[in-house]
Parts: structure tokens; sequence; C-alpha cells
């Protein structure tokens, strides 16, 4: 069969491979019908995800035709139409348990990663009961391989776990597929704005079609200003990054209001480090609004003082006892930069409220 193949860094090949074979009872042969790349196999290509080797073949999301199914797979038979998951879920692990299927144990983003993926005639889908979908007769099957990854992913892992409210305001930075998925999704919220941010005009042009109400080119302004000037100084409630870069996940930080949402699709990898667990689920990460209380009590940025923001926290008061209070609910946004670069101000708020624990007596 003919397959598409990460050899190097920087380098894709087709390839002649041989089919796929069942492994494992719970597996599944699928012929593949349609596929498309995500911007994850552009992190491989970069040499950025080191659970993916050279000669992996590339992708996770797709549709096909079971060809057959191992003894265990008792959903599916061959000739079925199937969609099929960009990520693997065993269904009985404790993530799988929780609904994290991202983070299975057994499972999670494998298809493409550690194992080959759907980029060829012939693919061998593990764990097929919980990884399958049946296809309604009919259906327009090249367009459901947008429910593979892309629109669910903007879904759930932005407007969803971002906490898109009716009133609120949304920043969308990348506006490919998963960020006008984004965009689309959002709109069953109800936001009062969506920001959508990129470096394209065309790619912004469509934004503004799907429902964008102001539109940032961040190559030919400074993005974070205008976001800024956009919400009154404010910030946005809730900060979308659907591009996977540094400079991209920084700009969700410095526009994302005290006490909204920052969410992150992917990890940007410099280090080539290995992925924890899967790279496109544990790359969906929760970065809440971070806000460090600096040496100056009076910073404005800080989210108290008198820029404070009508109905939200005001949080200069903490100021005061910060060296000998203990705040509830940090989240150590910033782990991967080691525990010497965190400070004890470092705050996160999931809540428009703050919470905090009663000060200890001074020493």
């Amino acid at each position: 069969m003919k397959a598409l193949v990460y050899s190097k860094s920087g380098k894709i090949a087709l390839e002649d491979r041989p089919k796929p074979e069942i492994t494992a009872p719970g597996d599944a042969i699928v012929r593949v019908t349609h596929t498309t790349i995500c911007g994850t196999d552009l992190h491989i290509l970069k040499g950025d995800v080191a659970t993916a080797k050279p000669g992996r073949i590339l992708g996770h999301e797709g549709v096909g035709v079971v060809k057959s199914v191992g003894a265990a797979v008792t959903s599916f038979k061959k000739g079925d139409h199937v969609l099929m998951s960009c990520v693997s879920a065993c269904g009985t692990c404790s993530f799988c348990r929780k609904q994290m299927y991202s983070h299975c144990i057994h499972g999670g983003w494998i298809l493409g990663n550690s194992i080959d993926g759907t980029q060829a005639e012939f693919v061998r889908t593990p764990f097929a009961e919980m990884s399958l979908y049946h296809i309604p007769e009919g259906a327009d099957e090249e367009a459901l391989v947008m429910l593979s990854d892309i629109l669910p992913t903007g879904l759930e892992c932005g407007v969803l776990n971002g906490k898109v409210a009716p009133g609120s305001t949304v920043a969308i930075v990348g506006a490919g597929p998963v960020g006008l998925a984004a965009l689309l999704t959002a709109q069953f919220y109800s936001p009062a704005s969506i920001i959508m941010i990129d470096i394209d005009d065309n790619r912004l042009e469509i934004a503004k079609k799907f429902g964008a109400t102001d539109l940032v080119n961040s190559a030919e302004e400074k993005a974070a200003e205008k976001v800024m000037e956009l919400t009154d100084q404010a910030g946005v409630d809730t900060a979308i990054e659907a591009v996977g870069i540094p400079a991209t996940f920084e700009l969700c930080q410095e526009i994302v209001a005290a006490g909204g949402t920052h969410r992150q699709y992917r990890r940007a990898r410099q280090t080539g480090r290995p992925a924890s667990g899967n790279a496109v689920g544990s790359q969906h990460r929760d970065h809440h609004a971070a806000r460090r209380y600096r040496d100056d009590p009076d910073a404005v940025q800080d989210g108290g003082g008198e820029n404070h923001r009508p109905g939200a926290p005001d949080l200069a008061p903490l100021h005061a006892g910060r060296r000998r209070g203990r705040i509830r609910d940090i989240r150590r946004c910033r782990q991967e930069q080691g525990a010497e670069n965190h400070q004890p101000g470092l705050i996160a708020a999931s809540k428009p409220e703050i919470r905090w624990m009663r000060h200890r007596p001074p020493e």
C-alpha cells in the first residue's frame, strides 16, 4: 500500500508499505477513503515531537471502510463505514473512566505518533470499540473528516474548556481550521465579541464571513495592543491559542483578562523532550489566567488599583499579605520552565472569584 512517511526532520516521502494486520483482539483494519493533515503533523516534521520517530506513517484523522476486526470487536464488522477518532481510548483505565480519553494510559494520541497513522491506504485502529464511530448512510464522508479532530478540538478544548459564555469577550489566535472551528462553535454561546488574530489577510477574511467581530493582522500591527484597545484595556475573558508556537502562547498570556481563561491546543516544544502521554490530548492544557503580584503593590496590570475592572475581583488587598499568606487553587502554569522560576505570587483564577486561605499571623 502507499503511505505518507515521516523520514527525518523536515522530510516526508510517499512509500510502499505492507498492509497492517490485526495484532490485538480489539483492533480493526480500516481502508482509508478520506484523511487530512493537522498542525500536529507539522510539529512532527519540525522534529518537535520526540515520540514520533523517523519511519512513522503520519496522520491521526480520517474516515474509511472496515476491512476486518479482531475477536473482541462486536460493534463493527467488515464493510461498515466509520469515522476514526484522533484519540484511541481503551475505555477502562482511570483517565477513560473520567472521560479524559486523550490521556488514556494505553492509548491516547498514538495514531501517526507512536504507531502508524491514517495517511495511508489502510490503517490499524486499536481499541476499535471506543475509537470508531458509525457513519450514517448518505452522509458526506469527505466533510465528516472534520469530526475526527478539527471540529471537536475547536469546540471542546477551546470553547467549552475556555468557558465561553453569553456576553463574554473571546480572542482566537490562529485562523486555521481549528481556529475557525472554535470561531464557529463559540457563537453557540453568544459572546459579545470574537477577535480573530492571524498573519494572513485571506484567512482573516474567511473568519469575518464565519462571524468574527474584529480582525487583527499581527504581521502588520501589535496584536496585544490592538486587543487591549478593543477591550478598553481589560483583556479578553477567553484567549484561545490555535497555532502552537511560543510567540502565540505568550500573546495569549498578554491579552487574557484577570480571572479569564487561556486555552492552548498544542504545547510548543523546542527541546525535543517526549510529549507527556499524547501530544493531541495532553497538549490541550488549561492555562487559567495567571497574574503575578510584583514588587509594586500599585501595579494596575495585576488586576487592582485605579484600572480595576467592574465585576472582576479586586486583587489589590492580597498584596499586603502576599508574603505570609497562602493562596488556594494555585496552578503552576509555568512548571515546564522549572521550579526556580515559580514565584509565591503566581495565582490562577478558574472562577470569577478568587478564594484564599486566611493569612497566617505575621512572623
